[in-house]
């Protein structure tokens, strides 16, 4: 019997899988190339805060060019925050690159805050953040949770929106939360699925959404806590072709972990807000983006958010473009996907 299937309780679980996975990438990381194509790092020009409800507050920037052509950054999750790493996508000679924490997220406060959190608080935060900075219309770019915002904003707002650049899409059908939560990626992830349903008991394992979210709300900080780093390893682990030991790493920080899989398990357990299973991809509402420019790049085994539905959203939607990336999984940071995105940002420099 090999040490990973000796476990003394679901502390040990989480560890020995994180650590089995860190190995891994620690394994591969000689043969790994370096990330090529995003521009360099950058410091913001204009760093703030907006009061959007009673509630929330949000964190934003602005990097790139004062008054070049402006560009919002839609964050994943939901509930992950932005990095300094998410300005270098654009030409920063050409771009008004703005990025800012969704409700909850990042430095926004109040952090992990679930009231008043929905995809369509949200919709409307960036019309106002758009009307704050005085903008007509953006390139609007988002990956995962951020393709989910990126598509709900832009049939809201179609008039508002000069292109899209979407990344390995979601849209939080029932079908798509199953696969990932419940059965689907568990077969290709047996050791970071083991330590993912641990902290759940026998019982209530037909439905692990829920029964985060039950733990995730509970008065017990030592219960949120266990069960945030549980919920955040599980995807963090699973995002990349090859695991990342330091993307693995981030899910042990408390404040991290909690706000990413609160917010998570809350916009899941309430099915995104959205009126109906599918909403998105109804043709009413993808015909509300007819003739905005956009572009597709999806990682072919992407195991969190698989291909078929960014091929379902293409099929539907003419004049998209898209683009299968042979080499990469889920995540942004993966080189085949981030110059590929780099190239679509490039693309809409003309616009």
């Amino acid at each position: 019997m090999g040490r990973s299937s000796v476990h003394s309780g679901p502390a040990q679980d989480l560890w020995s899988a994180a650590r089995i996975l860190g190995l891994e990438a620690e394994q591969t990381d000689a043969h790994q190339p370096t990330m090529l194509g995003l521009y360099p790092e950058i410091e913001p020009f204009d760093e703030g805060t907006l009061l959007v409800s009673d509630i929330h507050t949000l964190y934003y920037e602005q990097s790139g060019k004062p008054d070049g052509k402006p560009v919002v950054y839609l964050h994943g999750g939901p509930g992950g925050g932005t990095s300094a790493l998410d300005r270098r996508y654009f030409d920063p000679e050409v771009y008004r690159i703005v990025l800012f924490d969704q409700r909850g997220s990042g430095k926004s406060e109040p952090s992990a805050e679930l009231r008043e959190n929905t995809t369509w608080d949200i919709v409307e935060d960036i019309e106002k953040l758009r009307k704050h900075f005085g903008i007509d219309k953006w390139v609007v770019f988002g990956g995962s949770w951020g393709s989910t915002l990126a598509l709900s904003y832009a049939q809201t707002h179609p008039d508002r929106v000069k292109a899209l650049i979407l990344r390995g899409i979601f849209t939080l059908r029932k079908k798509e939360l199953d696969f990932f939560y419940q059965f689907g990626t568990s077969m290709l992830f047996p050791e970071a699925w083991d330590a993912y349903t641990s902290v759940i008991p026998e019982s209530e394992r037909d439905d692990f959404v829920s029964a985060y979210y039950k733990r995730l709300t509970s008065d017990d900080e030592e219960e949120r806590s266990k069960a945030a780093c549980a919920w955040s390893t599980w995807e963090v682990s699973t995002s990349r072709l090859q695991p990342d030991p330091d993307l693995i790493a981030k899910a042990s920080n408390d404040k991290w972990a909690l706000a990413f899989a609160r917010i998570e398990a809350h916009y899941f357990k309430h099915a995104g807000f959205f009126p109906r299973d599918g909403y998105l991809l109804e043709d009413e509402q993808i015909a509300k983006m007819k003739g905005i420019p956009a572009v597709i790049v999806q990682g072919r085994y992407d195991v969190v958010c698989p291909a078929s539905t960014a091929w379902t959203l293409h099929k539907k939607w003419e004049g998209s473009e898209i683009y299968f990336v042979g080499d990469a999984g889920h995540s942004a940071k993966e080189e085949g996907i981030a110059s590929k995105l780099v190239e679509a940002a490039d693309k809409f420099k003309e616009l």
